[in-house]
């Protein structure tokens, strides 16, 4: 992690294996009614059209602040290997954070091993790399939550 004037760099890595075939991992993150049960939290709106180029948007507002906002946009796309895409997210008005991230779906032991690594740059004091780790590990972790419900 690297700090400059007014603003923080930083770059995380986070790997989980799911017992499901890299091709069923990566169709939950292309399907935007899947990603929806698993990314977007409730009552958050979620638009998103997958193909480089495209772009998804998740916009929620919570009681008494004002809303946030995280764009992404699909740099690459190469079906049941890799997801690249740059991101911000503001509040109201105001950048908080810009990134670049990679998911690559991994075949192992029978599963996917998935590895998602950010690399960001940090504007206010809202939001900060470990905050970003940390709600980028819980909405994996819903991934697999989801995907265990689904192959039931």
């Amino acid at each position: 992690m690297s700090t400059t004037a007014g603003s923080m760099h930083s770059t995380f890595t986070i790997e989980r294996h799911y017992p499901i075939p890299p091709e069923r991992v990566f169709t939950a993150w292309q399907d935007p009614g899947l990603k929806s049960r698993w990314f977007a939290g409730p009552g958050a709106a979620h638009d998103m059209d997958f193909r480089v180029g495209g772009t998804e948007t998740v916009q929620e507002r919570r009681s008494g602040s004002e809303e946030l906002r995280f764009t992404s946009t699909y740099q690459e796309i190469r079906p049941w290997e890799l997801i690249l895409y740059s991101s911000t997210m503001h509040r109201g008005r105001t950048l908080g954070t810009v990134s670049v991230t990679t998911v690559e779906f991994v075949s192992r032991d029978g599963g996917t091993r998935l590895v998602l690594t950010e690399h960001g740059v940090y504007l206010t004091d809202w939001e900060g790399p470990a905050s970003r780790e940390e709600g980028t590990a819980a909405w994996l972790d819903q991934l697999g939550a989801h995907l265990a419900r689904a192959s039931t």
